[in-house]
């Protein structure tokens, strides 16, 4: 059984003194939950003063990007040294990190290999625009972007890392892909790039998450089927009655 997985991805929002408050809000009701894995995905500049929130509750830590270099003159960058041992997790290859900062499949996989040689755990995001969904293109595209993302990747690594299914097109728009189109993509194209590159056994243990508009009045849709592991969930994730009823909803139907 795969355990679920929502995380948080906090993107450009909270203060410091906002994200501490936000987590200590939701830290009890969060660790009250069991049966699903819960993290947030700060700035960096809140991810030191977060983890010292956290405290003993059951939330996970990640961070939203890194570089793949240990250290040197890389102005405004934050390396996979400076993350470990602060969070868990780290996003890799989200599609606002594509789209406005040119990151490419290859700067991810490096990223990737990065992380894992620092004990981070990748959230590795995938998926397609509008156009490519209108022209046909998505099964092809998004394994495309598996592949590449994992390429080189031991299979005892691709057994540890999360992939998160975001269309393009879903995020932050309010029209989430539906429960049919998401699980056609993660359970045909996904799993099947990952079986093709690890075997069928492999392609079964990986987590992979929906994530574009998930809120509280879809999220059982997406969790009633049993390829979708989680959601990384945007704005639903800064309003704590919404992100805990993610979490609740999530553990009810898995149950």
């Amino acid at each position: 059984m795969r355990t679920p997985i929502i995380a948080g991805n906090w993107k450009m929002n909270k203060t410091i003194a906002e994200a501490v408050a936000l987590v200590k809000e939701m830290g009890p009701r969060l660790t009250a939950i069991a049966g699903v894995e819960k993290v947030v995905c700060p700035p960096f500049t809140a991810l030191s003063a977060v983890k010292g929130a956290i405290g003993d509750a059951e939330i996970g830590l990640g961070a939203q990007n890194m570089y793949w270099e240990a250290k040197g003159a890389f102005t405004g960058e934050v390396s996979p040294v400076m993350l470990s041992g602060l969070c868990q997790y780290v996003i890799l290859g989200h599609s606002e990190r594509r789209q406005y900062f040119g990151e490419t499949d290859d700067g991810v996989n490096r990223k990737i290999v990065a992380a894992f040689a620092h004990d981070l755990t990748p959230i590795v995001c995938v998926g397609e625009s509008l156009a490519q969904r209108e022209a046909g293109q998505t099964e092809e595209w998004v394994a495309d972007q598996v592949q590449a993302a994992l390429m080189g990747l031991p299979a005892e690594q691709v057994r540890q890392l999360i992939v998160a299914y975001e269309p393009i097109w879903a995020i932050g728009t309010g029209v989430p892909a539906t429960a049919d189109d998401a699980d056609a993509v993660i359970a045909g194209t996904i799993r099947g790039a990952l079986a093709e590159m690890y075997g069928h056994e492999v392609a079964q243990t990986v987590r992979v998450q929906y994530g574009g508009s998930v809120k509280p009045s879809n999220i059982v849709d997406f969790m009633a089927r049993p390829d979708i592991d989680g959601a990384l969930v945007g704005g639903a994730s800064l309003k704590v009655d919404d992100f805990v009823e993610l979490v609740r909803l999530t553990a009810e139907t898995r149950r």
